[in-house]
């Protein structure tokens, strides 16, 4: 299977709710650093996974909706524990969306297998989501 990856990262802020939690029930920041891995089994006509400067640009759109933002606040967080983990889920469903509209290139929407996404909230920690794109 190849892959191509790129990266960025965003700003948020967040608190959770539950005993568990301890300290990170207050409202805190974080800076996650985001992994895209876009796999196939083969290559494209021009020996490409995917075009890495749309791939970039699909990430950079789709965490820019979430960049410098109290998660807190936001309508489709109401309820929930914006934990890395579900984080890493979401921005594999809206770069999943972008991907079946084409935004990573023409015809590789059908030629792409899976995504992998990657967020690392430290260097000792980390969480992801993996699942098919077709």
């Amino acid at each position: 299977m190849y892959s191509l990856a790129v990266s960025d990262h965003f700003m948020i802020a967040h608190s959770f709710r539950g005993e568990i939690f301890g300290p990170a029930q207050q409202l805190h920041g974080a800076t996650y650093n985001v992994e895209l891995d876009f796999r196939r089994p083969t290559l494209d006509q021009n020996g490409l996974v995917c075009d890495i400067g749309l791939a970039l640009q699909v990430l950079r759109e789709v965490l820019g909706e979430f960049n410098y933002k109290n998660l807190d606040e936001l309508p489709q967080f109401k309820g929930r524990n914006t934990t890395t983990e579900l984080l890493a889920g979401e921005i594999f469903t809206r770069v999943k969306a972008r991907v079946a509209e084409g935004a990573v290139g023409p015809g590789t929407a059908g030629e792409l297998a899976s995504l992998r996404v990657v967020l690392r909230e430290s260097p000792v920690a980390w969480a992801s989501f993996e699942g098919t794109l077709r």
